[in-house]
């Protein structure tokens, strides 16, 4: 029998906007995964820890933005692993936890260019299916994976809106309503968060 595939969307999601919703719909939609789990990555190695909101309400904001909509989903995985977060460390949990299932990668081609660097790298090329969409700031995809097996490359809208941007136009006072769902918008005015 044919596992279902999952789609695995990893990120810090501070806040979580239309670009992290809008590659997840057009990627579920437009390819053989069942369904997409956006996980809440609690600290990435390579973030610094200062600008981010707790874990629970960057979660608690996913849960906004995707509850209306069956085909993704939240995902706080990483909460109860081991800090800092290895992708190749909660694919291991999750394949383990959930064996009736077939997880695949989502990352942007930016995270390609540095896939390399990332702890035991060639378990993930060897174990699971990469999906790549596509992004503006790609640079030179080292050549062993420019035509690699496990990796696909969906044709997906290029979406250059980043968590930053909205944070500091925030906290600049600017009103960025639809740059956000209108639930995570409501729920960032009530917090007062990013002023």
């Amino acid at each position: 029998m044919k596992k279902n595939k999952v789609g695995l969307y990893f990120g810090t999601f501070n806040p979580i906007h239309i670009g992290h919703l809008a590659i997840a719909n057009y990627l579920v939609e437009n390819s053989d995964l069942r369904e997409i789990w956006m996980v809440v990555t609690p600290h990435n190695p390579h973030k610094k820890k200062s600008s981010l909101l707790d874990d629970y309400q960057r979660l608690h904001m996913v849960h906004l933005a995707t509850d209306d909509y069956d085909k993704i989903k939240p995902s706080n995985i990483e909460f109860n692993l081991p800090q800092p977060s290895y992708t190749v460390n909660t694919l291991a949990h999750l394949k383990e936890k959930h064996p009736e299932l077939n997880f695949v990668l989502i990352m942007g081609e930016d995270n390609l260019k540095s896939l390399p660097r990332w702890k035991n790298y060639q378990v993930l090329l060897d174990d699971f299916e990469i999906i790549v969409y596509p992004r503006l700031s790609k640079g030179d995809i080292p050549e062993e994976l420019v035509d690699h097996p496990s990796i696909t490359r969906i044709d997906a809208p290029i979406m250059e809106i980043s968590s930053t941007m909205i944070r500091n136009s925030i906290a600049k006072g600017q009103d960025l309503r639809y740059f956000l769902h209108q639930d995570v918008n409501q729920y960032l005015e009530e917090m007062n968060f990013y002023k």
